[in-house]
């Protein structure tokens, strides 16, 4: 066999040979959008290794990126790595704290910053140790106004490129093309780094039908940021396949997700429930019909999906709803919820509890859930936390300690607690930290939130373990209601009878309390940590 190296050139070289009239559709504000074909991005993409290897940029510099969703940040993701560099995807949400420790942390020497988000690293600039140069993004960007210093403009910076340059041929698969930092429930977050190769399998692995089925017919919307798991691999695996991007820009809410995915006739996408919660809650209030019929599937990851919110959109509005798991650790698909063939013949709730749950590993992946007892059986009732290995799963964290903990033996450790059904299928039922021990016996948090969700009151819920004298923790709902101004007492009773329905009555929680929001990651997970302080007095 040829020892070809996997490496993200041959992305680029196919998309402007095969697919050079393809396009990349950016929303650039409320009323502009941007679009530029395969070919020209392509050209664009050398010019800015260039322009970037003109101000410092050489083979292992870690090029930081603090953007939205759009085309110049697609740009960098290739650039930067098939010049040999490693690209740092940083989350426009962290805290200041926590954008400073990363950046640090990481060694970043250049940053490229979208214009309008230039202030926030305007006020850190001088705590952080390693940046020379900040490259501003931006189609008339004024750099005195962004209060950066060591600063230049993207499309200066380009004009003034060399427009013959060509990327290196002697890169090596293994060499580190990204990195991207957790979104940290607790302490700061880890970064991991992505390989070449990692990435091309990754990519490669959207394409299979019993995955994304990703294809060149296909017109791709990346609503995951793009700073979190590389917006889950779609842009890298959509430039290969050739599909049309469609990139939401700035400021993305439920609402421009809605108009984009009718407008450009998305068919496939992908993002996290809370998400998904927005944009049904336009669906079902739209005074007019919306047409989405062009969706063939939308996935669901992040956090856990209630099969209330899975009925909707594939009853009401007839779009093919997959969950999928991954970590930031993982590139970061791990596993999807696509039905088997023996599953045919389920009736409708049956499959229903399947699509609910996370589903199989991708090829070329291995899973498996371990207790106390060692490795557990698939028989759908024995809990065991979800340990994952493959070629795209990180091996360690960088300079971090806690690689200890996560990575022993050759597979991850992700802290997840779960279950898996004799057909293969996994259920997440918690995290390790979240589960409620009740009088010796385990209660998922999961299960009793998304149980909550499916009521018609309820908004969002997240359930917590709180302290009790006799039975260790008792389960402790707190809900965001729809309608904040319902009687709250009747409202409580209502829900509690709704439990006792489906849960044993030791399941059922003690307390409700209604809340005005569920604290969240920048990512859209559930804070309970924060939710736990909130609430510190209740659970003394």
């Amino acid at each position: 066999m040829m020892d070809t190296q996997l490496v993200l050139t041959q992305f680029l070289t196919r998309a402007e040979k095969y697919y050079g009239h393809k396009k990349i559709i950016s929303r650039t504000s409320s009323t502009m959008t941007h679009r530029i074909t395969y070919r020209d991005f392509a050209q664009r993409t050398r010019k800015l290794a260039s322009a970037l290897e003109g101000v410092g940029m050489k083979r292992g510099t870690k090029v930081g990126t603090f953007a939205w969703n759009h085309h110049r940040h697609l740009e960098a993701y290739f650039a930067i790595p098939c010049a040999g560099a490693i690209i740092h995807m940083l989350n426009i949400r962290l805290s200041l704290e926590h954008l400073r420790y990363i950046i640090n942390h990481a060694e970043d020497e250049i940053i490229l910053v979208d214009e309008e988000l230039a202030p926030l690293l305007a006020s850190i600039q001088h705590q952080l140790t390693t940046v020379k140069t900040f490259v501003v993004m931006g189609d008339h960007v004024d750099i005195a106004a962004t209060k950066l210093q060591n600063a230049q403009s993207y499309e200066e910076l380009l004009a003034a490129a060399d427009s013959s340059y060509e990327f290196p041929t002697d890169l090596d698969e293994n060499m580190n093309a990204g990195m991207c930092y957790t979104s940290a429930t607790t302490g700061f977050p880890k970064g991991v780094f992505y390989t070449h190769r990692g990435i091309v399998l990754h990519s490669l692995s959207l394409g299979l039908v019993e995955s994304f089925g990703l294809n060149e017919r296909d017109i791709a919307l990346s609503v995951v940021p793009m700073f979190h798991a590389s917006a889950w691999g779609l842009p890298f695996a959509a430039v290969n396949f050739g599909s049309t991007q469609v990139l939401p820009g700035p400021n993305m809410t439920p609402q421009i997700i809605l108009d984009v995915m009718e407008a450009e006739k998305v068919t496939v996408t992908a993002g996290v429930p809370t998400i998904w919660f927005g944009v049904l809650q336009l669906l079902e209030n739209s005074t007019r019909p919306i047409d989405l019929s062009s969706i063939r599937i939308l996935v669901s990851g992040g956090a856990s999906s209630p099969k209330g919110l899975i009925q909707a959109f594939e009853q009401k509005y007839n779009i093919p709803f997959t969950v999928g798991y991954g970590l930031t650790e993982t590139s970061p698909l791990v596993t999807l919820s696509r039905y088997k063939s023996e599953m045919d013949d389920w009736s409708e709730e049956q499959r229903l509890e399947a699509r609910s749950m996370i589903g199989m590993p991708a090829a070329l992946l291995q899973t498996k859930l371990l207790n106390e007892e060692g490795e557990v059986p698939w028989d759908g009732k024995t809990m065991g936390e979800l340990l994952v290995k493959g070629p795209w799963i990180a091996d360690a964290y960088y300079k971090d300690e806690r690689t200890v903990e996560a990575f022993k033996d050759g597979w991850l450790h992700t802290g997840d607690i779960a279950i898996q059904t004799p057909e293969g299928f996994i259920k997440l039922v918690d995290r390790t930290k979240d589960l409620i021990k009740s009088g010796g016996e385990w209660i998922s948090s999961v299960d009793l939130e998304n149980a909550l969700m499916t009521h018609d009151a309820v908004a969002e819920a997240a359930v917590i373990a709180m302290p009790h004298p006799t039975w260790q923790e008792r389960p402790l709902a707190c809900v965001v209601l729809k309608n904040k101004e319902v009687n709250s007492d009747d409202i409580k009773e209502q829900l509690l009878q709704y439990l006792a329905q489906n849960f044993a009555k030791w399941w059922v929680p003690d307390e409700i309390v209604f809340i005005d929001e569920v604290p969240k990651t920048s990512v859209g997970k559930f804070q309970k940590n924060q939710l736990r302080n909130q609430l510190e007095e209740l659970l003394q």
